[in-house]
């Protein structure tokens, strides 16, 4: 008891430190990445594919135990060899060099299930980055599209994190992540609603009557990106994946909601002929 005494100040101070950290990296991540959202072009190029070779970076560290060899360059090389074949317009050859890339660093790689892990990292981190581009591209509603995405997902996290803090309840999936409830994932898709459909009325884009339901539809498939990255890190044996962002881990850790909701709204648009997030 009295060791629980002691403990509990210094756990509540290592929290707010955390948290302070948390709230300080996001100050400064955050606004990089509305810029390159307002501006696109070259700059949301070089961002996606920096931020496409630190995560298949990070991938190629898990896989590795900490060490990246010939099969996690491989990895890396295709991810950000797929981005900048989309930037130019050539999707069939980002598909391909994700493809090749990952049957090379499979063929590296000299660890049991070494293809298995290759391709995941590849199509978890490559996808996300060439559709990003892709959907940017729409003269009409690339803007939008991105402003919205990152509204989506950013709101899922705070909505959830407020939620999930102040109301509880059970667990969401306890044995991957033991923090999430049930009552953040609906505090996730609340808070993410709003954010989506507010951003799209921002942007002056006509608002589809089906928008608010697919913002609520993304908000639950970035948790489930969310749950994917929990279950790869305990896979693995790791808190984070990497110490790159102070206070949140790496950037894997943070973009986890993202690369899986970007995929998401692409397959939407295809799917519907044209933009489904935001009407025209």
């Amino acid at each position: 008891m009295v060791a629980i005494v002691d403990t509990a100040p210094q756990l509540v101070r290592d929290s707010a430190g955390t948290l302070r950290l948390r709230v300080l990296s996001a100050l400064v991540l955050a606004p990089v990445a509305l810029a390159a959202a307002w501006v696109g072009g070259t700059f949301l190029l070089i961002l996606t594919a920096a931020a496409g070779g630190l995560m298949g970076w990070e991938w190629a560290r898990l896989c590795g135990h900490g060490r990246v060899d010939a099969c996690g360059i491989a990895i890396i090389a295709a991810i950000i060899a797929g981005t900048f074949a989309v930037a130019v317009d050539v999707p069939r050859l980002a598909l391909i060099l994700l493809g090749g890339g990952a049957l090379l660093a499979g063929a590296l790689g000299r660890r049991t299930g070494a293809l298995v892990t290759a391709f995941i990292g590849v199509v978890w981190i490559g996808l996300p980055c060439m559709a990003l581009l892709w959907l940017a591209k729409d003269a009409a509603v690339g803007r939008t599209t991105v402003f919205l995405i990152l509204a989506v997902v950013w709101a899922t996290d705070i909505g959830a994190y407020v939620a999930g803090r102040t109301i509880g309840g059970p667990r969401l999936a306890p044995r991957i992540s033991p923090s999430k409830t049930w009552s953040g994932l609906l505090g996730g898709v609340f808070f993410a609603t709003i954010a989506g459909t507010g951003t799209a009325i921002a942007f002056g884009a006509p608002i589809r009557p089906s928008l608010p339901l697919i913002c609520g539809l993304l908000a639950v498939i970035a948790q489930l990106g969310d749950l994917a990255e929990s279950f790869a890190k305990r896979r693995f044996g790791v808190k984070d994946s990497s110490g790159l962002i102070p206070g949140h881990g790496g950037l894997l850790d943070r973009l986890d909601g993202l690369l899986a909701v970007i995929p998401a709204v692409a397959f939407l648009d295809l799917v519907g002929g044209g933009s489904v997030v935001v009407g025209r």
